[in-house]
């Protein structure tokens, strides 16, 4: 990898932040591992169809219990080991009072993976392993992202006109990454009372699921990180000729952030009420969650890559 990605790990890096970064590829790793196989076993469940012979849907449904258990097996060190940050932040969070974002992701797990464990020992109702795995194996990937882009933060020289930038809008962010998650519990909590009372009760749990998902503001927490380490790279590749053009990628930063932290809520907002609605499978959600995470991290790049051209004019358009 090139110095100044941000990806790369700096040399200076303490050998404990260097273990935590190893552990966290390694949960990664495994749980993208396991959610493909997860999705391979629950696959022929969704091509299951009524109008097949008798006897045929008894084989099928036979060997789709079998594939169940399998997928219990495998998704079980996913929730266990995978997700352990996860388990473990909900409940400081929950210790001191607060809600942040690991409580609705660490609700959206159980919600998920108990009734799928309760279904595949009575041999009914729905499964969701393919969902844990996959909600799983997105927010890790969103997380090692974040993480990457939170280390590569240096400083030193003109990069301190960069943090201030980052100090300005952090708080801004934290406040509405709160609010949000608050109102998103409410509401998922809401929408599934209402299938469960009023239009269908098999389908409350999916919707509510969803909707958990939905209410990880994953992209939210990468907003200002992301522009920011991106705006740490440019300069590392390209130190600024001048302290306007360090004002200039500073004022950039603050505004391709806050363009990072409303577009994922104008998202959020998107695709709440069509969860809400019941049209929005569990998996969706988590592919949407990783879209949302990974369309923050594209815009970020801009910033660096318009300052790494040669001439300062070019970059400011790109970032405008």
């Amino acid at each position: 990898m090139r110095t100044f990605s941000i990806f790369s790990i700096p040399a200076d890096m303490p050998a404990s932040e260097r273990l935590k970064r190893r552990h966290m590829l390694a949960r990664m790793g495994l749980a993208l591992l396991v959610m493909m196989q997860v999705m391979m076993f629950a696959f022929p469940g969704y091509l299951r169809s009524r109008a097949s012979p008798t006897d045929n849907l008894v084989l099928y449904d036979q060997a789709l219990v079998l594939m169940n258990w399998i997928s219990l097996v495998l998704t079980v060190p996913v929730v266990l080991y995978c997700a352990w940050p996860v388990w473990q932040g909900s409940w400081r969070q929950l210790r001191r009072g607060r809600i942040g974002m690991d409580v609705p992701v660490a609700l959206g797990i159980a919600a998920a993976f108990l009734p799928s464990v309760y279904a595949t020992w009575a041999h009914r109702g729905e499964v969701y392993f393919d969902s844990v795995t996959m909600f799983v194996a997105f927010l890790l990937t969103a997380r090692y992202l974040e993480l990457c882009a939170r280390q590569s933060v240096t400083v030193d020289g003109s990069h301190g006109t960069i943090e201030d930038a980052r100090r300005a809008v952090t708080g801004r962010a934290d406040t509405l990454a709160f609010w949000f998650v608050a109102v998103q519990l409410a509401l998922a909590f809401l929408a599934a009372g209402g299938w469960y009372l009023y239009i269908s009760p098999e389908r409350a749990l999916s919707v509510m699921i969803a909707m958990l998902v939905m209410s990880c503001p994953c992209a939210m927490a990468m907003s200002v990180p992301t522009a920011v380490a991106s705006a740490h790279a440019a300069l590392v590749k390209r130190p600024a000729a001048s302290p306007a053009e360090v004002n200039g990628l500073a004022a950039a930063t603050d505004r391709v952030a806050r363009q990072n932290l409303y577009g994922s809520v104008a998202w959020h907002l998107l695709m709440t009420p069509l969860a809400a609605a019941g049209l929005v499978a569990p998996w969706v959600a988590a592919v949407t969650m990783l879209l949302s995470s990974l369309a923050v991290v594209a815009n970020s790049l801009r910033l660096f890559r318009g300052h790494s051209r040669a001439d300062a004019p070019a970059w400011n358009k790109a970032a405008a």
